[in-house]
C-alpha cells in the first residue's frame, strides 16, 4: 500500500488502540475491509472496492461508526499551518477521550498520539505516528528515522518535504 494507504492504516492504529483499550475484541480492518465497508454504506462505488484509491478522515469516521460504534468529530482547517490554531482543542480531546487522531488531508495522513500544549504560549509539539513508515518491524529505525517523534509546525516529516504543508491540507 506504498503511496496510497497512510489513512487506512492510521484507522488501523485507531481501531488498535480500541482494542488495547479493551473496549474491543475486533481486529483492525484489512485496507479490503474498509474499502467493502464504504461500498456497503453508499459511500463509494462497487470499483472501490479492491481499488488503490485513498480516503480521509470522512471515510474514516463512516467506518469507526460502522465497526466501533464510535462517532467522531472533524476539525477542519484549510492549511497545515493553521493545525496549531486547533492546539487546545487537541489538547482537551487528549485530555478527556485520550483516543489517537488522524489528521489528514490532500495527499497525506498522520496519526496524532499525544500533545504537549503550552497554553500560556500556545507553542505546541505533537506526537506524530507517520504512517508511510514501510519498512521492517524495527522499533529503533522507527524511532531514529523520526516515524515516531514529537514534531513542531514548520518540522520536517520522516520522509522528507513539510511535516504540516503550509499553504495547503
Amino acid at each position: 500500500d506504498k503511496g496510497w494507504g497512510c489513512a487506512y492504516r492510521s484507522l488501523q492504529t485507531l481501531v488498535s488502540w480500541f482494542r488495547r483499550q479493551q473496549y474491543t475484541a475486533r481486529q483492525p480492518p484489512s485496507h479490503r475491509e474498509v474499502q467493502d465497508i464504504l461500498v456497503s454504506l453508499g459511500d463509494k462505488e462497487r470499483a472501490f472496492a479492491g481499488s488503490k484509491q485513498w480516503v480521509g478522515a470522512i471515510e474514516l469516521s463512516y467506518v469507526l461508526d460502522e465497526v466501533l460504534g464510535v462517532q467522531c468529530k472533524v476539525l477542519t482547517v484549510s492549511r497545515g499551518a493553521d493545525l496549531p490554531s486547533r492546539a487546545r482543542e487537541i489538547a482537551h480531546h487528549f485530555d478527556t477521550q485520550g483516543t489517537p487522531i488522524m489528521v489528514g488531508g490532500g495527499v497525506l495522513a498522520y496519526t496524532l498520539l499525544g500533545i504537549h500544549y503550552n497554553p500560556s504560549t500556545g507553542d505546541a509539539a505533537f506526537l506524530i505516528l507517520d504512517p508511510h513508515y514501510t519498512g521492517a518491524d524495527d522499533l529503533k529505525r522507527i524511532q531514529q528515522g523520526q516515524w515516531v517523534a514529537w514534531k513542531q509546525a514548520g518540522d520536517k516529516a520522516a520522509a522528507g518535504g513539510d511535516l504540516f504543508v503550509k499553504d495547503a491540507f
